[in-house]
């Protein structure tokens, strides 16, 4: 991909130029990025209860998405992209900043897996793909519309989305934009509480795009238990989503 031909639509060269100065350190559990290491074991834990019950495959097996393929949109250095390809997929990650695409591409290849790595729009990227990922990214884009109608154009017939991202509510302007960036969790300037979606927001750009939402789940947070699978919708939120 980074074919010039493809315009810039739902990317801000902004945002794509902030992820690519974090990029050396996105595998540092203790870096820039240490609220996704946090994040991602609740991430993969639901990812993988969809899969199990999307496609009816067996629950013990190491390997559920054996023989098909997995696109990670806004994948960042491969963090969700390395366990998709450890379950068995044939997978792809683009996302907007080629420092990040590097950085994935390199700790692939020190562990050991075939990864397919791509920066540029999602627009610039071909085929369908039986399961399709977008965590912690529809926040970040420019056009949204045209982003999830990109996300129904790479779905598969009979395939699975899953999409998750910051509720806009006052809980989430508090916790994500103002003490999380203020303590450090977060990079500054990393969130926009402006572009938060709400789930009812989410929900009518996906009906526009020919594509029906699940029930959301909250992803919440608590000193004791850490980030955990909620009925509280209040902080962010994960959802399972197939063509209409």
């Amino acid at each position: 991909m980074g074919d010039a031909t493809v315009a810039n639509v739902t990317i801000r060269d902004a945002e794509a130029a902030h992820f690519d100065r974090l990029a050396a350190d996105w595998w540092n559990p203790r870096g820039s990025s240490a609220m996704l290491h946090r994040l991602n074991p609740v991430r993969l834990a639901f990812l993988r209860a969809a899969i199990d019950l999307h496609w009816g495959g067996d629950i013990e097996s190491a390997t559920p998405l054996a023989g098909k393929t997995a696109l990670d949109v806004g994948c960042g250095a491969g963090l969700l992209a390395e366990p998709l390809a450890r379950l068995g997929a044939a997978v792809t990650g683009v996302d907007a900043a080629p420092g990040n695409i590097a950085a994935a591409q390199a700790h692939a290849a020190g562990s050991g897996l075939a990864i397919t790595y791509r920066d540029g729009e999602l627009a610039g990227l071909g085929g369908t793909f039986d399961l399709v990922t977008c965590l912690e990214v529809i926040e970040h884009v420019g056009d949204k519309p045209t982003f999830v109608r990109e996300l129904a154009r790479h779905l598969a017939p009979g395939g699975l989305l899953v999409l998750s991202t910051p509720n806009r509510t006052p809980t989430s302007r508090v916790l994500l934009v103002g003490a999380a960036e203020m303590v450090g969790a977060v990079p500054r300037g990393t969130h926009h509480w402006d572009d938060f979606l709400t789930p009812d927001d989410l929900r009518a750009l996906l009906t526009d795009a020919g594509l029906r939402m699940d029930e959301p789940r909250g992803i919440a947070f608590s000193p004791a238990r850490g980030f955990h699978l909620s009925d509280d919708l209040s902080l962010d939120f994960i959802t399972t989503i197939r063509h209409a």
